[in-house]
């Protein structure tokens, strides 16, 4: 079996808050561990990151310990970063044995071909200021000046206050399916451009469960973790990828 989640935001809310959501995932974890060939996390694994080449943010360490036993025991890991974590640099993959990928991935797992991304960057243009802000915070200079010139403890206070102003400001449950529809499109003008690159699409970031199926466009779109409840993907030995919730 092949799992996939996102949108857990480790460290998001009060500290009950986020110490329930920790023991939510590492129970899955252990779970999906009985049968899972792979675990692939599609981005905002963390609320904040921000990786100084020998600083971590303090905390996650029931989620890091259990990846790296997961890697420990052959189980294959993939994390793909989201617009929450994309500060990363080698910690979880010379620590915890996870592969790390900053750009969308096609991966083949059994016979199935899965677009795997975040979703955070995806039919912005028009956008100009979201669009802006993504550019800004993947530039390299920024984040070798950020590192430099700002102390971890001042970078983790600050990271966790834009976090958290950030998911406030999204309220997928506001606006229903609708919230989905621009990575739907952006899987639709992929799967034109690029018949056969791909079986099915999944997405994180819009914070929305919800499984979409249309004549030869198979969409899956997982849900945010906060509160102690979520959804993940799983795909079986025949091929089929499908949703499920966690109450």
């Amino acid at each position: 079996m092949h799992y996939f989640a996102s949108d857990i935001h480790l460290g998001a809310g009060t500290q009950a808050e986020a110490r329930a959501t920790e023991q939510c995932f590492v129970a899955w974890l252990d779970r999906v561990a009985a049968d899972a060939e792979t675990i692939v996390l599609a981005g905002d694994i963390f609320d904040f990151w921000f990786e100084y080449r020998r600083v971590i943010p303090k905390g996650f360490v029931r989620t890091l310990g259990k990846l790296a036993a997961l890697t420990d025991r052959g189980i294959r890991i993939i994390l793909l970063t989201g617009n929450h974590d994309m500060w990363m640099r080698d910690y979880l993959t010379q620590e915890c044995g996870v592969e790390v990928y900053t750009r969308p991935q096609i991966f083949t797992l059994g016979d199935q071909k899965i677009f795997v991304a975040h979703g955070d960057n995806m039919k912005i243009d028009g956008k100009w200021l979201l669009k802006l802000m993504n550019n800004t915070f993947r530039s390299r200079p920024l984040r070798w000046l950020f590192s430099w010139l700002i102390h971890p403890d001042h970078a983790v206070r600050f990271g966790r206050w834009w976090s958290g102003s950030s998911r406030k400001k999204h309220h997928a449950d506001q606006f229903g399916e609708s919230v989905t529809e621009p990575l739907i499109a952006y899987a639709r003008e992929h799967r034109a451009q690029h018949p056969e690159a791909a079986d099915h699409y999944l997405f994180g970031h819009m914070h929305y469960p919800r499984d979409y199926r249309e004549e030869g466009l198979h969409v899956l779109l997982l849900g945010c973790w906060e509160g102690a409840r979520g959804s993940y993907a799983q795909l079986d030995a025949a091929g089929n990828l499908s949703l499920e919730i966690i109450a």
